[in-house]
């Protein structure tokens, strides 16, 4: 396979060079020269193949040649000791991403690339230095996945006061190989800091820079897969059990049967730099049976602006109680584009935003309907879906769970009671953040690295 940036086709480069480039040089995002198709008996088969599995069939045809298939299949296997669990909340079905180590769907990607840069890099004596900017559970993810890893250090930039308590000990209370830096702004303002540098020749010539957050195609792969892998139960009329990290009260007595469909499900995806919702899209086009999107966004609704009318302002974000949704200007938004024309988009992919009230209402209304605890993204997704199909919702519909919501207790618990936490979080708390604080200049970043 090959990658091309999404502003300019002409010159393209191998997986490799893609991924440890992380941006291009002309400042466009990488994209596979086409998006493959999956196998005919892999598409009629994903219900019956196990999450890895799954991840091995629609990561392959990504990474070829650079990675082996047989160095690829112990990587899907070790990076994926869990799966992502569909099970039924109430009248519609939930995509639970949260049980990793870090209890965020950033862990499929991140996991997946601290291997695979590790591989990539076999031989090489110049250590490689990642930059990356997050709203929040990105920089606990990449940090998690790459703590330790030889020859590979990570700087994760944050924006101060804009991320949870929890989130922030996940991001700066390793050490180690992993350094944290404060903003004194807003999550547009980390990302405007790491694209500066990257874009920062003096700066390059001195570090073999790379990126970790979704603007690296190599995040944004491996997310495709937990989509496959729920809409082959989907069509075959399957979900699972409940597991330990489940948010529920009480648990569900077991994975239950619905009339399969096989036109295909619908995800209402809470959507903020769109690398998750991209990733989606690119999994339909695989050939899961997906019928369409919902791109549920808080306040901060570029997006769903652009699909309305067909115009695109990048603008500065606004804080929410969704903190990791909070960006005015995403990245993938190109990716998507280069895909896809608005009318295309418009087919398969609607938007809709939803206010700090409404969520609240629905951290608390779905805990007393459906004896189960939302996150505040995840509560974006559910409201999404509630006001776009106010009286009777399409079936199947799966809500994406992006963060388990003991990582914003301080949020919900007051509006839904105590939330059960699971016990990757228990330890995280007991870490002290190791952090640096910088204004929003990349004057000051430089000097920090």
């Amino acid at each position: 396979m090959r990658y091309y940036s999404t502003r300019n086709k002409v010159e393209t480069l191998s997986f490799r060079q893609a991924v440890l480039s992380g941006l291009a040089r002309d400042g466009g995002l990488f994209i596979p020269e086409t998006i493959p198709q999956y196998r005919k008996a892999v598409a009629t088969s994903l219900a019956r193949m196990s999450f890895q599995e799954v991840a091995f069939e629609t990561i392959q045809p990504f990474v070829t040649p650079e990675i082996p298939d047989a160095f690829l299949e112990d990587l899907v296997h070790t990076a994926y000791p869990f799966s992502a669990p569909l099970i039924q909340v109430g009248d519609r079905l939930v995509l639970e991403l949260f049980h990793g180590p870090t209890a965020a769907f950033k862990d499929f990607g991140a996991r997946f690339m601290a291997r695979a840069f590790s591989y990539l890099r076999r031989g090489e004596d110049k250590p490689l230095h990642i930059l990356v900017a997050t709203s929040g559970d990105t920089g606990g993810a990449v940090a998690d996945g790459f703590y330790g890893v030889e020859g590979i250090s990570v700087t994760v930039l944050y924006p101060k006061g804009r991320v949870s308590p929890l989130q922030e000990r996940q991001i700066a209370g390793l050490g180690g190989n992993i350094s944290a830096i404060a903003v004194e702004g807003s999550f547009d303002d980390c990302q405007r800091l790491v694209k500066t540098a990257f874009g920062d020749k003096e700066f390059k010539k001195r570090f073999t820079l790379s990126s970790a957050n979704s603007i690296n195609v190599a995040r944004l792969i491996p997310q495709a897969v937990y989509y496959a892998a729920a809409a082959g139960k989907v069509a075959a009329g399957l979900c699972d059990k409940d597991e330990e990290a489940t948010p529920r009260v009480g648990k569900a007595d077991g994975g239950q049967k619905f009339s399969p469909d096989s036109k295909g499900v619908i995800f209402s995806v809470p959507s903020g730099n769109f690398g998750n919702l991209t990733a989606g899209l690119y999994a339909m086009k695989l050939g899961a049976p997906i019928r369409g999107f919902i791109a549920a966004t808080n306040i901060n609704k570029t997006v769903p602006d652009y699909l309305e009318s067909g115009y695109y302002e990048a603008r500065p974000s606004f804080a929410t109680i969704s903190n990791a949704m909070d960006v005015g200007d995403p990245s993938n938004f190109e990716r998507m584009i280069s895909h896809w024309s608005l009318t295309e988009l418009r087919n398969f992919l609607r938007g809709v935003w939803v206010s700090d009230d409404e969520i609240r209402e629905m951290l608390g209304q779905v805990r007393e309907q459906a004896a189960y605890f939302l996150d505040p993204h995840g509560a974006v997704a559910w409201r999404a879906v509630d006001k776009l199909f106010p009286q009777r919702q399409p079936s199947p519909l799966a809500v994406l769970a992006t963060a388990h919501p003991a990582k914003f207790a301080e949020t919900v618990e007051p509006l839904a009671g105590q939330v059960p936490v699971p016990p990757s979080l228990k330890k995280v708390m007991e870490r002290d953040v190791k952090a640096k604080t910088i204004g929003a200049e990349i004057a000051a970043l430089l000097e920090v690295l």
